[in-house]
């Protein structure tokens, strides 16, 4: 069965009322559960506002289990957005086609240049993220992938869905992972901010990582843009689809991002209130729902909060982000898609997280591992200035 099937199954507002619905003795039923043994009632249970006064108990559970699983490392990660151009209009997205933006897509050299930047930095995998729009489709994906892989151990991309084929042919190419953020779950809302497109094709965007699975990519990223719903029916329904992937998909492995709406080129939208708190809820919730998920908290975040909240289920961390094309080396200045909010460089980061006894860890793999077996040094394009 495909994830669709299943999603159609479920009424969002039903999710919603059933969540409100639960008790602090289904959060106490949840929190007792063994390791691994958390389903998507007790999730459902864990993001209640029952749980609230639970959440120091939901936090040490969820490091624990988190220290146990990863030992105390946290990976670092950064964007190389390779252009702005975008066919969508989303109400939330600072690249939509509706605002009257300079639109810029990399060219091979300015790709290098921004790449020489993050390896200077000292990262070892880098995720590719473009508007969606058919000038950076696949031919332009696959020749970005083959200028990049020498220099790079891991390959992701965040970009608009593709066919099955496509992303076996970007795997041929080094591609590592995939990330393909649902934004909501919630139907009505889903109409309400993506008003043209080939976004607007709901079905489709949740049908992506079932092809990607299909293609045998070896990581796949699932997430909800938090402030366009219902954020707790939201979060369930992305476990929802996080437990399909791991059942049917179970040789490829997992990461959620939690993203709250930033401020961005356009006009402003009603946001549902998402606040810090109930980010650290959302997150303890998924890591005691699945062990062995990869959680993510982005520079959207403040370094403050980012601080603070790092011990409790998270395993990777961007670092350094710039949000625009060609914004590491080239173009500074130009359009970001929204704010970032904790402005500290990568060196700084990995320097707070070994003060705190952590090891960040600047690879996701090492390439043999898949299966790329090097290209001559004389054929590589060189990263030197």
């Amino acid at each position: 069965m495909n994830f669709v099937d299943t999603w159609r199954r479920h009424d969002f507002g039903a999710v919603a009322a059933r969540i409100s619905a639960q008790t602090p003795a289904d959060v106490r039923r949840a929190l007792a559960r063994p390791r691994g043994g958390v389903g998507l009632d007790d999730l459902a249970a864990l993001l209640s506002p029952a749980a609230a006064p639970f959440l120091e108990e939901m936090a040490q559970a969820a490091h624990r289990q988190t220290v146990e699983r990863f030992g105390r490392t946290m990976r670092l990660y950064a964007p190389l957005y390779l252009s702005n151009a975008c066919a969508n209009v989303c109400t939330y997205c600072g690249f939509s086609a509706h605002n009257k933006i300079r639109r810029k897509v990399l060219s091979d050299a300015e790709i290098l240049a921004d790449a020489r930047v993050l390896r200077g930095h000292g990262f070892d995998s880098v995720l590719l993220v473009t508007g969606e729009t058919g000038r950076v489709g696949r031919e332009y994906l696959s020749n970005a992938l083959r200028v990049l892989r020498p220099h790079f151990s891991g390959l992701w991309i965040e970009v608009q869905p593709l066919p099955q084929e496509d992303y076996a042919a970007l795997g041929a190419d080094g591609l590592s992972a995939v990330l393909v953020y649902q934004e909501t779950y919630d139907p009505a809302a889903y109409r309400r901010h993506h008003l043209s497109g080939p976004k607007a094709d709901m079905e489709y965007r949740l049908a992506t990582p079932d092809r990607i699975g299909g293609a045998g990519i070896k990581k796949i990223g699932l997430g909800a843009l938090f402030g366009l719903s219902d954020w707790r029916a939201d979060a369930w329904f992305t476990g929802l689809h996080l437990r399909h992937v791991e059942t049917v998909h179970w040789r490829t492995k997992t990461s959620i991002s939690f993203p709250r709406l930033r401020p961005h080129e356009g006009a402003e939208i009603p946001v549902t209130p998402f606040s810090e708190r109930e980010l650290v809820q959302v997150a303890c919730a998924f890591r005691l729902l699945s062990p062995e998920v990869e959680l993510s908290l982005s520079t959207r975040e403040s370094e403050a909060f980012r601080n603070r909240a790092f011990r409790l289920g998270f395993t990777a961390m961007s670092a350094g982000s710039r949000t625009n094309p060609g914004g590491y080396a080239s173009a500074p200045e130009s359009l970001e898609q929204f704010e970032i909010d904790d402005a500290r460089s990568p060196a700084e980061v990995a320097a707070f997280l070994r003060s705190q006894g952590y090891e960040p860890v600047w690879k996701d793999w090492d390439s043999t591992y898949d299966g790329f077996a090097g290209r001559p040094a004389a054929a590589q394009p060189a990263l030197a200035s």
